[in-house]
């Protein structure tokens, strides 16, 4: 008879449940209401000796247990290395050893970021046993925190598109509804945080990836500012396109643990000096007669009405904040060139080679942004580069009157999970997978800090975000305008009923 083996989420699955039971110490009850406490309130019961970090960790594999086969989330699941540093955490705390803010917290990473001596894919076939040796930067900040890598989430392959699925490991679901997309390209982060998998998580963001799938999930997505979290490896170390972050179930979480991996890093030229810490001052702030630009239409970008309804609506929550609104928004039509041509231009740098040598294993949407790269002359980029600068220059004016934009995060509501990328939006057909993502990259083009905060629902139950944009490296006041948002309107609290 032949051997019959476990598929990978039965392996995954099952290694966890071993683990369940011998995690938390001998006598302790498990709480299920552990795995949806806010990072910060779960930093303080340990750090107070409320809560182990075994504890935290045995709560968190259960409900993956329970949640995660239904999602597709976490891809890639390290029980026994988080079931030896929860001990560890442990020990420390007994022995009166310093403890870093994020002590003892389960944290996981977007199948991007590598991991040392963790599976990081990429969502590619082509690295799918790949184990690297180093951690990037992100992770290594966070694991000098104290937090305890318990595993990966689902991206699009190499983070290409606002979809999360891919050759290796499938789609991830939405939460909300599990025939519809989570968004992407941090699509498993931003589930995980919805269902209570992990209270802390990592993501990247170069054309929306930490909004949109915060946007669609419920929980509050932000772009830092370039150089706010460095990347010392960055292949283009002077674009302003790509950075590192994390989501958060509120506006505090996602502060706090952006205070741990925030800061400069001589090896980055864009680097931010300014330390990390700040960010775990209080968010309170008053916004009374703070002037605020409202959007239209961004120069003739289509909305689902049913988003355009819900963020509308929230003109009044920030006048009752204290805020001037005023319908205005700048010209973006420099940002139609220069993202298409330089997030090309990147796709080909990195992936050229590869697409070369291994034509079958990329997607068709991929494989196209590489080639129109590839085809790229050194004036189509001087054009691109030029006209970034130009909107850099636009859209820094255009605040000087107004210290926040507002726009919907996505043009959409999360849409079905077969589908690769929508091909309209009321009535506007589109030609490129990206474009249905505009209200994302047309910000990231810019270079200015951007949040999503839950901004309600659609009839049908899915979520929707409203995306707040800041000034110039103001990363804190931008966090500051979206924790009273939040505050006034506590949307993020509507858990998924699968969670």
């Amino acid at each position: 008879m032949s051997e019959i083996k476990p598929t990978r989420r039965e392996v995954l699955l099952g290694t966890a449940a071993a683990f369940i039971m011998n995690v938390a110490p001998e006598g302790q009850a498990m709480d299920s209401s552990i795995y949806f406490l806010s990072a910060v309130e779960m930093a303080r019961l340990i750090r107070a000796k409320k809560l182990s970090a075994r504890e935290a960790l045995a709560a968190h594999l259960k409900q993956i247990e329970r949640v995660n086969s239904k999602v597709n989330a976490i891809v890639t699941l390290v029980p026994e290395m988080a079931a030896d540093a929860a001990a560890k955490a442990d020990e420390m705390q007994a022995h009166k050893e310093t403890l870093g803010p994020l002590h003892g917290l389960p944290v996981a990473h977007k199948d991007l970021l590598e991991t040392r001596g963790i599976r990081t894919t990429y969502g590619s076939p082509l690295f799918k046993d790949y184990v690297p040796t180093e951690d990037n930067i992100v992770v290594e900040r966070m694991r000098r925190a104290g937090a305890i890598i318990i595993g990966k989430t689902n991206t699009p392959e190499f983070g290409a598109g606002s979809q999360t699925f891919n050759k290796v490991f499938g789609a991830t679901r939405n939460p909300y509804d599990l025939t519809k997309t989570c968004g992407g390209s941090s699509g498993g982060a931003a589930v995980s945080l919805a269902c209570g998998l992990a209270p802390v998580v990592s993501g990247t963001d170069t054309g929306g990836s930490l909004r949109n799938p915060a946007a669609f999930c419920n929980v509050v997505g932000f772009r830092p500012s370039v150089g706010r979290v460095p990347n010392p490896k960055a292949a283009f170390a002077w674009s302003t396109l790509t950075t590192s972050g994390c989501l958060g179930r509120s506006v505090a979480d996602l502060a706090y643990v952006l205070s741990t991996i925030a800061g400069p890093d001589s090896r980055a030229p864009l680097s931010i000096n300014e330390p990390g810490e700040l960010f775990a001052r209080p968010l309170d702030r008053s916004f009374k007669g703070v002037r605020v630009a409202w959007f239209a239409d961004l120069g003739g970008v289509p909305f689902d009405p049913r988003v355009r309804t819900v963020v509308d609506g929230h003109r009044k929550t920030f006048e009752s904040l204290g805020c001037i609104v005023e319908q205005a928004e700048p010209d973006f039509a420099p940002a139609e060139i220069a993202f298409r041509v330089l997030r090309a231009l990147a796709s080909a740098n990195t992936y050229g080679v590869q697409l070369h040598n291994h034509p079958e294993a990329f997607k068709d949407t991929l494989k196209g942004e590489i080639e129109e790269g590839l085809r790229l002359t050194g004036m189509d980029v001087a054009r691109a580069d030029a006209a970034h600068g130009q909107l850099w220059r636009s859209f820094q004016a255009f605040l000087e009157k107004y210290e926040y934009f507002i726009l919907p995060t996505t043009q959409l509501p999360a849409f079905d999970v077969d589908t690769p990328y929508p091909t309209e939006i009321a009535g506007v057909k589109f030609d490129n997978y990206i474009d249905w993502m505009k209200s994302c990259w047309y910000i990231s083009a810019t270079g200015n800090p951007a949040a999503s905060v839950p901004g309600g629902f659609t009839s049908e139950g899915l979520p929707v975000g409203v995306q707040i944009v800041g000034r110039n490296k103001e990363d804190f006041s931008v966090l500051q305008i979206a924790h009273a948002f939040e505050q006034a309107t506590d949307f993020g609290k509507k858990r998924p009923s699968i969670a």
